[in-house]
């Protein structure tokens, strides 16, 4: 029994290591986060305004991530291509979008395999709200993205089929629209934004 015990022990230090973000007993064991989306200040004015918020969360310490995609300020024509979304390397925003670094890619594996790859999103009437589960990207662990920031691009990512060098790097998306850091939340901007994304999907 005190082998067990020991070994417990072990487990819960590893763990502890392993996984710096702890759950909060009063989430059941789910970790929230969110990303406030800024326009980038190194865009031009007559490009898209976007704000709003991309929003995570995780069951401790094995579940897969789950993202709320709650964004407003695209053009109101539906005639236009999908947006680009990516997790880059820093949380740095000295010099607007343009200082978050490439695509967050601890793997060293081409694009679109990196964790954050979130492919395209074809906003609606100047919207995007989408849902997504099982992604790839993590809030624990050794490869955490927490601190890391969520970019808006403002072309359609080619998902790595373009023939080029910049293809496999970043998709050949464009300029970086928006951006936000991703931090640790409550749950209540989940719940609050949780309906109306899944109520859009079943129309």
């Amino acid at each position: 029994e005190s082998l067990h015990e020991i070994q417990k022990q072990v487990n819960d230090l590893w763990q502890s290591l392993l996984y710096p973000v702890t759950r909060g007993n009063e989430t059941d064991g789910m970790i929230y986060a969110t990303c406030e989306m800024k326009p980038s200040s190194k865009i031009d004015a007559d490009k898209p305004q976007v704000t709003g918020q991309v929003l995570f969360r995780q069951y401790y310490s094995y579940g897969r991530l789950e993202a709320i995609f709650y964004l407003d300020g695209f053009p109101l024509d539906n005639n236009q291509s999908s947006r680009a979304i990516h997790i880059h390397e820093l949380g740095d925003l000295s010099n607007g979008c343009d200082s978050t670094g490439g695509h967050y890619n601890p793997f060293r594996v081409n694009h679109p395999r990196h964790p954050g790859d979130f492919g395209n999103f074809l906003p609606k009437e100047g919207k995007i709200r989408k849902y997504k589960t099982n992604l790839f990207a993590t809030i624990f662990g050794p490869h955490s993205i927490m601190g890391r920031s969520v970019v808006i691009h403002e072309q359609e990512d080619d998902m790595g089929k373009g023939n080029n060098k910049a293809s496999l790097e970043n998709g050949n998306a464009g300029k970086r629209l928006a951006c936000c850091v991703i931090g640790i939340c409550n749950k209540n901007l989940w719940e609050e934004k949780l309906p109306e994304v899944t109520d859009k999907k079943k129309r």
